[in-house]
């Protein structure tokens, strides 16, 4: 006899696993325990955060968080915690940031790629970040000093720690040079 599994909605997943030790995250109502990042990838992680930060506090743009939980997609309900996320501040409800994962994709979800990760990983979820109305994702790449930007039309562009990152339509007047991600 087969047995029938339970899916978890967004609300019952952040109430029984909201302070939780380790990292999880809901994926067609299913949890998935993540693994904790490395030392590496908390820098960039950290690296990446502050300067998508003081650009946007600078500007007063919206909210920049780290490893925040966004309901992406309804029953059964999806919710992925990017390790860096922008909401512009024209999405965030007159009510203030919610206590729980936020209703929605964030305009920009930023992943720092471990070594664990595969790519059919990596693709699903900018797949789903996308679909679900995230303008841009970012995958940072710390082993090769990378960023590949994935955009909603369907374009995508690879930068090298020579280069310039520049924000466009996501985050007005940002730019950066690439290298200053992975300086640890």
């Amino acid at each position: 006899m087969a047995t029938q599994r339970t899916l978890l909605t967004a609300d019952q997943f952040f109430r029984e696993y909201a302070g939780k030790e380790g990292r999880y995250e809901l994926v067609r109502g299913e949890v998935v325990p993540m693994t904790p990042p490395g030392t590496v990838h908390g820098a960039v992680m950290m690296n990446i955060g502050a300067i998508l930060r003081a650009h946007v506090k600078e500007h007063e743009l919206g909210l920049v968080v780290g490893e925040s939980g966004f309901l992406l997609e309804h029953a059964p309900d999806t919710v992925r915690g990017p390790d860096v996320s922008f909401v512009r501040k024209a999405r965030i409800a007159a009510g203030g940031v919610p206590v729980a994962f936020y209703p929605e994709a964030p305009d920009l979800a930023v992943e720092v790629v471990s070594p664990s990760d595969t790519a059919a990983e990596l693709e699903v979820k900018v797949r789903e970040y996308l679909r679900n109305g995230t303008a841009q994702v970012w995958l940072a790449y710390p082993e090769s000093r990378t960023v590949h930007v994935y955009n909603r039309d369907g374009t995508a562009r690879w930068y090298g720690e020579d280069e310039t990152l520049e924000g466009a339509d996501v985050l007005p007047g940002f730019s950066v040079p690439v290298r200053e991600f992975f300086a640890l």
